[in-house]
Formats: C-alpha cells, structure tokens, sequence
C-alpha cells in the first residue's frame, strides 16, 4: 500500500505544493477593498434598463457593459472559493465564500432584465445581432431559447432565489467536507491512520482486505449516522431542478440542463442503452477479479484493490511531474512548452490539508490561472488524476488565450474529453514503456478500472440521477430507505452475479458530490469515450490529429458542443465512440487474462 500522506494543518505544507492565488489578488486586503467597491459597478449597469430598444448599437454597448460587470464578478468569486476550498475550517474564507455567493445572487437578479429585454426587440435588430461579427453566435444561442425566458420581473425574481436553490448543494458541501468524521483505522502495519476522503481511497487499494472492509464500513457508517439529513438534502437538490425546469417551459430537468449546452437528449438516453446492452463486459470483469482475488464472497470493498496485489509502480509528485511530459508528447511541442506554465506559475494545489475540499478538480476565470486542487498520496490514481486535471487547465489556458471573453468559457459536455485523453495518452505511453509484465498487468487493471469508474459507474449514476428527478416529478417522496433501496438494486445490474449481498453500498447516493450539479456525470461517460478515439489518433501521429485537437481546445465556446467535438473530428450523435470504447475494454481485457495466464 502506498505511503498515506495524513492531513495536517494547512500552514504546515510546504508552500512550493501550494498554488499562488497572489495572482489574482496580492493578499486578502486587496480582495476585500475590491469586493467592497464592485456593489456600485453592478448598480450602475442598472441604468441601462429600458434602452435596448434604441438599436444595434446600443444593444452591443450594453452586451459589453454587462461583459464587464460579469468578468470581474467571476474573478472575485473565484477567489474566494478557491480560499474556502483550500481550508474548509477557516472562517474567514468561509465568509469570503459566502459574500462571493450572495453577491453573485445580487448581481444576478440586477441583470436578469437584459436577455428578456434583448428578446423585445424588433425582427429587423434580432437578425442583425444573429450576423454581428464578434457577438453573432451568442445572439443566435440566446434568440434559440427565447421560449424559456420569463418576462423581466420573474426571471428578477428567480435570480434573486438563486442562493435559495443552491442552498442544499451547499449545504451537503459542508457536511461532506467540514462536519462528518470518520474517526481512524488500522492500516495493514497496525499504525492508526485518520480515514478521510484521501485516505479512503488509498486504503481501499490495500492488500490487506480487512482493512479494505473497515475502511468501507466505517466511513459509510458515517453516512448512515445523517442519512435522513441527505435524503432531505437531496430531495431538496431534485426539487429545486425539477420545478426551474417547470417555470421556464421545459418537460424535465433533464431536457432544460442539457439545453444549456444544445445537446439532444437522444445523446444521454443513446449512453445507457449502450451501456445497459454491455454491462456483460463488466460483468465478466468483475468475475476475474473475484477469481483473482480467491474471495468466494466479493463485496464492493473488493473493487479497488490491484488484482495483483500491492502496485509495482508508485510515483512522487516530482516523478509524475516527469511522466506527465513524456505520456503527453504527442499532442506537441507547443503544448508541451505551454504545459510547463502549470509547474512554474504555481497552478497546483498537491496535498491534503486539514479542511481542504476532497478530490480534485481545475477552477478559475478568464483572467486568472486555471488552477487545479489535488489531494496527493502517491499513488498511480494520482499520476492519472493529474493529467486528468491538467487536461482541463490546458483546455482553460488555450480557450483563453484564443477567444474573446464572451466565448472563453467551454460546455461541460466537451470538458471531459480534454481531460480523459490525457489519461488515454498516459495509458498508452506506460503500457508501451513499461516492460515489467506485473507493471503492465497493473496498467491494464487500472484501464479496465478506469472504464468501470467513468464508463460504467457515471452511467450508472446518470441512470440513478434520472430515476431521482423522474420519481420527484411523480409526488415520490425521495426518503432515505427508497434511495437506498433502488440505488442497491441498480447497483446489482451494473456489478452482476459475482458480487456479494452486503448492503453497505445502498448509502453510496448520499455522499456523491456531483449529484448536486444538476445532469453532470453523464458527460464523464461520453467524455471518456470520446477521448478514445482522439487519443489513438494522436498516439499513431495521424495526419492533422495535433492541429484538429488544438482547434477544439481553442474554440471555447464560439460553436455549439456537438460542432465543436465534429471539427476535432468525432461525431458524437451516434453510439460508434461509445461502442468503440467497448471494443478497447474487451480486448484489453483479454490482454490482461493473456498475461496473468502466461
């Protein structure tokens, strides 16, 4: 089992590990004196109201002053979440969250009158803002959902609750990161280990399967102490999507967030079908793993575990740092020089701290660094992990660098797959460098995890997600017992005959982050199996792979999802890249018996 780097306070890391938010603001005072000063910014965008009907010209002029307000708000609030994220237990960043929060709400109800506005004018001024040079695409996007905007007073008013709907995803953050603890357990050695959201995930890679099981039932059991606490939290979450969805003239929650991006629904209902018709690849994997193992009874806790025992290849941070390079050589030179900014900028936040948010994630705004949150231990999960996030921060840094504000940001949808071509490239390169047969029986077992984790498991969650909001739609109460009791049967059909009965696993909807975030897992499925496609692209040096990838990590979002993903060269209306995902996992599962036969 790898080294577990345990939580201590946050002024006791090493500073070299931790990101430089200096360059957003120079210290705290300066956040402050700008957070005090933007209320008056955003009242002043207030005495616009009314004159859009003036012409083109003065819609534009408008458009840019909101432009402005919108690009400072997202840099003060960056701020101060990155603050609260790197030390939960601090209550000054806690504050600073919290005031970034409400004024986000403030300003959104002091601005919500100007797309209802844009939507008044007249037929002659719609078509020219459609055919503006710089600003045409994002005119067309809005016009296209006119049905779903509310006049001028409700959409205030619905801006105005914002903090009301956001309120249980909050909340659930808090308990999740602040308030539930998990005690402390007996590592394989004997030595007590404190069990939080890092150190869970290393534990379950133990050897030692006692081990595995008391890391497992006892951070659960920490779940099932506020179960009722996160049904309420949940139901409160499901609610809140189903009933904006109502109010702005959408059949489901589904269809109105998967319209943010323009994408058919069709895609996602395409994704469980494909992956419901090959849950017997999984199956079948998941039978290796109970034969290799040699456990008659396997359980959930038995999922994580190497098939070979302990990992033959472990990683420092400045080790991975070098491996990175090497694995994402074939998206270029320019690239990879770019790259290096993540290193030498202090992009990165690498340990766990007392308090700091779990997992990890790539945030910032279109005038900061893309930085990226960490919680290292050392292991393989964390090689993977980083070039994972480094793929969103590469695809910030270009999107910003190529396109004018208003389109630098990027769909979800297509934020995934920037990500997951980096950890198919990294696959690539270490099954092809790695000579040591139990090294490379590790790589492949960590592959085919992979696709168990992204693949399957998010489906299974956008399958569960669906299942919520139907149910709520329908007057079910979401009590804790009926989560529980069809997320374990869900569970059941994606894991197959050759796992156990233990219902631990029942509770595993209620400490899922991304629950919260309202049609989100779906897209890690079709990222993953998207990035299949490109990366063997750009791994066999195809002619254009290089150019037609960066074009995608530049376009930001100056072009729909689905066109965007078609200019890189994958079309993702149909089931071909998910099956394709499919066709890789069966052989190299079929790799991977090959080996630990020989």
């Amino acid at each position: 089992m790898a080294k577990i780097f345990e939580a201590k306070p946050r002024n006791e890391v090493d500073s070299a590990f931790q990101w430089d938010l200096t360059t957003i603001f120079p210290d705290d005072e300066a956040f402050e004196t700008a957070l005090a000063a933007f209320p008056s910014k955003a009242e002043a965008f207030q005495t616009y109201q009314g004159t859009l009907g003036q012409g083109v010209d003065q819609v534009i002029t408008v458009l840019e002053a909101l432009l402005a307000v919108s690009r400072e708000l997202e840099t003060l609030y960056v701020y101060a979440h990155l603050k609260h994220d790197q030390d939960t237990n601090n209550n000054k960043y806690l504050t600073y969250n919290s005031q970034a929060g409400a004024l986000l709400a403030q300003v959104s109800e002091k601005i919500s009158w100007f797309e209802p506005e844009v939507l008044s004018v007249s037929e002659d001024v719609q078509k020219a803002l459609e055919n503006h040079a710089e600003y045409g695409h994002f005119f067309r996007e809005l016009f296209a959902k006119k049905a779903h905007v509310l006049s001028p007073e409700a959409e205030s008013l619905l801006a105005g609750a914002s903090e009301i709907f956001g309120n249980a995803s909050s909340t659930f953050s808090l308990l999740n990161n602040a308030d539930l603890k998990f005690g402390k357990v007996k590592d394989e050695d004997g030595n007590e280990v404190t069990l939080s959201h890092g150190s869970y995930g290393v534990l379950l890679e133990s050897t030692d399967r006692l081990v595995r099981e008391k890391a497992f039932k006892q951070l659960y059991a920490s779940y099932e102490s506020v179960k009722n606490t996160n049904a309420s939290l949940m139901s409160g979450n499901i609610k809140g999507h189903n009933y904006t969805a109502k109010i702005r003239h959408y059949d489901s929650a589904r269809q109105k967030a998967l319209d943010n991006n323009n994408i058919p629904e069709s895609v996602y209902d395409t994704l469980v079908d494909t992956v419901r018709k090959n849950t017997h690849l999984l199956h079948e994997y998941v039978a290796l793993r109970k034969d290799m193992l040699g456990i008659e009874d396997l359980q959930m806790w038995d999922m994580y575990t190497p098939l070979t025992g302990d990992a033959p290849i472990k990683f420092t941070y400045e080790e991975a740092k070098e491996i990175t390079f090497k694995a994402l050589a074939p998206l270029g030179d320019q690239y990879l020089k770019d790259l290096e900014k993540a290193f030498d900028e202090k992009w990165i936040d690498v340990y766990e701290n007392e308090g700091k948010r779990s997992g990890a994630y790539s945030s910032g705004a279109y005038d900061t660094n893309p930085y990226i949150l960490l919680n290292w231990q050392d292991s393989l999960n964390d090689l993977y992990t980083l070039v994972h996030e480094l793929g969103h921060s590469m695809h910030s840094y270009y999107t910003r660098s190529n396109q004018p504000y208003i389109y630098g940001d990027y769909s979800i949808f297509v934020a995934e797959i920037a990500s997951t071509t980096n950890e198919n490239l990294l696959t690539s390169y270490l099954l092809d460098t790695l000579e040591d047969k139990d090294a490379q029986i590790y790589i492949l077992n960590h592959y085919l995890d992979g696709v168990k984790g992204t693949i399957f498991r998010q489906t299974q969650f956008a399958e569960f997600e669906q299942f919520m909001h139907e149910s709520d739609a329908k007057g079910q109460p979401l009590t804790a017992d009926f989560l529980s009791e069809n997320y374990f049967e869900l569970n059941k059909v994606y894991y197959g005959p050759s796992i156990g009965e233990d219902k631990t696993i029942a509770l595993e909807w209620s400490r899922i982050p991304h629950f919260y975030m309202n049609y989100y897992v779906y897209q890690y499925a079709t990222g993953f199996s998207a990035a299949n496609t490109l990366a063997k692209r750009l791994v066999e040096g195809e002619d254009g792979a290089v150019d037609k990838y960066l074009t995608y990590l530049k376009s930001g979002s100056s072009d729909y999802p689905i066109n965007v993903m078609q200019k890189a060269g994958i079309d993702m209306t149909n089931a071909t890249y998910i099956e394709e995902t499919f066709a890789q996992f069966e052989q190299r599962l079929a790799e991977l018996k090959f080996l630990l036969n020989k």
